[in-house]
């Protein structure tokens, strides 16, 4: 089992700059990949980057290409999400997501490929 808790969320201003943190433990060492969504109320839960953890492939959604970078810290099993030049846009609630099993395919962004969870985090931009 693994257990995801995700930390870094706020509220700032438009433009300002966030970085989540996603600390995984328990039985860790079968993480394939790992991902963040967010959600806001009305919408359905959006992709926005995700990892591969052995090799470090990145993989951003276009909304956020060139402001946010994804990348992982492996002996502290910890993915981060650095997120610049924010926008109202990026209000959400972010959740971390981590992939456990092998996969010949792999779509690192559908959520339905994602078996374990995070509590989730408010990001909240200002205008």
């Amino acid at each position: 089992q693994v257990q995801l808790v995700e930390s870094g969320g706020g509220l700032v201003q438009t433009g300002g700059s966030l970085r989540l943190s996603c600390a995984a433990s328990g039985r860790t060492f079968s993480t394939y990949a790992m991902g963040w969504f967010r959600h806001t109320p009305g919408k359905e839960r959006e992709f926005v980057a995700a990892i591969n953890w052995s090799g470090g492939s990145t993989y951003l959604a276009d909304s956020v290409k060139g402001r946010f970078t994804i990348s992982r810290d492996i002996p502290k099993n910890t993915v981060y999400l650095q997120m610049n030049s924010l926008k109202p846009e990026d209000t959400a609630v972010y959740y971390c997501a981590a992939d456990l099993r092998y996969r010949t395919y792999r779509d690192y962004v559908s959520p339905l490929q994602y078996g374990h969870w995070g509590q989730g985090t408010q990001v909240t931009v200002s205008s």
